[in-house]
C-alpha cells in the first residue's frame, strides 16, 4: 500500500514523501486505518518495523482534523520507556508537523524540571516523555489531561519492566473520559502485567500482530562465535570489525566499565569509536547519541541502554560482545540494523559466563541459532552441558522423608529441673556429699 493511498491530510503525506518514505510497511497498513477511524489499537511487531509513524500518521491527522476539546490541555501525549526513545520520538514529531499549527514538547527525567513546567505552561498540543516524569508533572499540576484525545504508548512490555506501571495508570486515570482515543505498541503481547494494563487502558480495541517477536528477521544475518576468555573476545571483535562491510556498527557489552575499556582499545587501533551508558549524565548521553546518529562516529560501544527502539538507519554491524542475561533484549539489540529494509549483520561472542543465556535464548527463538568457532580465532570453549531438571513422579516419596518415617520417633530427653547443671537459669556445679563427710 502507498502513503498516497491513505486517507490522510496531504500536508503528512507530503512531509512523509520528502522524507523518501512512499511505501507503508505491514505494521502501518494494519494499524493506520482503524487508528483514523477512532479505534482503540493494541499492535505489536517485531524491530525496525516502522511502529513509530504506524502511530504518529493517524494521530497527527486527528490532530488536524477535529477541533480540540479543549484549548490548554495536551491534545495528544505519547509515551516512550526510556529518555533516548522519547527524544527521537520527538525528533520524528517534530519534523512531521514542521509548518503545521502544532506545538510539540519533550518532557524525560534527567532535564531541567522547572523549564519544563515553563514549557508546559504554553499549551503544547503534543507531549512526548517518560512515563515517569510525565506522571511527577501531573501530580505537581503542571498541566492537566482533561482534554486529551490521544494517549500513546511505545514499547509497553519495556515500560512494565522499567517499573512505570503506577504512572501509566496515574496518567490513564488523569484523562480518563470517552472521547480518548488509546494506542499501545509492544515487541509482544503474551505478557500477563502487560494484559492487565491493556484492559485498563484500552475500550474494544483492535488487536494487530504483525510476525513474532522471536521469529527470524529475514534482513538480518546472524552468527555466533565461541569465545574462551576477554582477550580471545578482544581479538574476536577485532577480527569481526575487520571482516565486514558496515557505515556505523554498535556494540553491546554487559558492564559500563567494559564499555570505556573497549573504545579505548578500538580507538587504539584507529576506530573512531565512543562508550555510552547509563552512568553518564543526561547531556552527555543525548550529545554521543546525536553525534553517533549525525555519523561523526563509525562505532557506539553501549550497555542496553541504546538497544531499543532508536532508528539509526546506518547502522550495517550489531556485536554482542556479552550476551545479555534476558532473551528479549538480544532481539531488540539485533533490531538496532536491519532497519525498514535494509541488510544488517548481528555477531555474538558467546564465552563460558554467556553460554546459560545462550541456551535461554535458542529456547524462546523460533528458528535455530548455532554458535561455531571462528575459522581463523578457533576456541576451545564449545560449550556446556546442560542438565535439565527431571520432575519427580506423583506418589513417589522423598528418600529423606521415607526414611525418616521408617525410623522409630525420638523420644523427648525428659528434663530433671531440680539436679544439678540443670538447676535455674545459669550453670551450677554439684556439690559432692561424699567429701564433706
Amino acid at each position: 500500500m502507498h502513503v498516497s493511498d491513505l486517507p490522510v491530510n496531504h500536508t503528512i503525506i507530503k512531509r512523509l514523501s520528502d522524507k523518501g518514505i512512499t511505501d507503508l510497511t505491514e505494521i502501518q497498513q494494519q494499524t493506520i486505518v482503524p487508528a483514523i477511524q477512532g479505534k482503540d489499537v493494541i499492535a505489536s511487531s517485531k524491530t525496525g518495523s516502522g511502529k513509530t509513524f504506524a502511530y504518529l500518521i493517524p494521530a497527527i491527522n486527528r490532530l488536524l482534523k477535529d477541533k480540540p476539546l479543549s484549548r490548554k490541555d495536551p491534545r495528544a501525549v505519547i509515551l516512550a520507556p526510556t529518555r533516548e526513545l522519547a527524544k527521537q520520538v520527538f525528533i520524528e514529531t517534530k519534523n512531521l508537523i514542521s509548518k503545521m499549527s502544532l506545538q510539540c514538547a519533550l518532557v524525560v527525567g534527567g532535564e531541567n524540571y522547572n523549564e519544563q513546567t515553563k514549557v508546559l505552561r504554553r499549551n503544547p498540543h503534543i507531549v512526548v516523555g517518560t512515563a515517569g516524569r510525565v506522571a511527577d508533572h501531573l501530580e505537581d499540576k503542571s498541566f492537566f489531561l482533561n482534554g486529551l484525545e490521544l494517549l500513546i504508548i511505545d514499547e509497553a512490555d519495556r515500560m512494565l519492566d522499567l517499573g512505570f506501571a503506577g504512572a501509566l495508570t496515574s496518567i490513564n486515570e488523569a484523562a480518563d473520559h470517552r472521547k480518548r482515543q488509546t494506542m499501545l505498541f509492544s515487541a509482544t503481547l503474551d505478557n500477563i502485567e502487560l494484559a492487565a494494563m491493556t484492559k485498563k487502558l484500552t475500550t474494544a480495541a483492535v488487536r494487530v500482530a504483525v510476525g513474532q517477536a522471536s521469529a527470524v528477521h529475514e534482513d538480518i544475518h546472524q552468527q555466533c562465535y565461541f569465545a574462551d576468555h576477554v582477550e580471545h573476545k578482544d581479538a574476536l571483535l577485532a577480527r569481526c570489525l575487520d571482516e565486514t562491510n558496515f557505515n556505523q556498527a554498535v556494540i553491546f557489552c554487559a558492564t559500563r566499565e567494559d564499555t570505556s575499556r573497549i573504545a579505548t582499545l578500538l580507538n587504539a587501533q584507529q576506530r573512531d569509536a565512543v562508550a555510552l551508558s547509563g552512568e553518564l549524565l543526561q547531556s552527555q548521553r543525548a550529545n554521543i547519541m546525536s553525534e553517533f546518529g549525525r555519523g561523526q562516529h563509525s562505532i557506539l560501544v553501549t550497555t542496553d541502554v541504546a538497544s531499543r527502539g532508536l532508528d539509526l538507519v546506518k547502522v550495517g554491524l550489531v556485536i554482542n560482545y556479552d550476551l545479555p542475561k534476558q532473551p528479549d533484549e538480544y532481539i531488540h539489540r539485533i533490531g538496532r540494523t536491519g532497519r525498514a529494509g535494509r541488510q544488517g549483520q548481528a555477531i555474538s561472542l558467546v564465552g563460558p559466563r554467556d553460554w546459560k543465556s545462550f541456551a535461554a535464548l535458542k529456547e524462546q527463538l523460533a528458528y535455530p541459532l548455532a554458535c561455531e568457532p571462528h575459522p581463523a580465532l578457533g576456541a576451545t570453549f564449545s560449550g556446556f552441558a546442560i542438565r535439565k531438571k527431571v520432575p519427580k513422579k506423583s506418589g513417589t516419596p522423598n528418600k529423606k522423608a521415607a526414611s525418616a518415617g521408617a525410623s522409630a520417633p525420638r523420644k523427648k530427653k525428659r528434663v530433671n529441673t531440680m539436679a544439678g547443671e540443670d538447676v535455674g537459669m545459669m550453670p551450677v556445679k554439684r556439690r559432692n556429699t561424699d567429701s564433706d563427710s
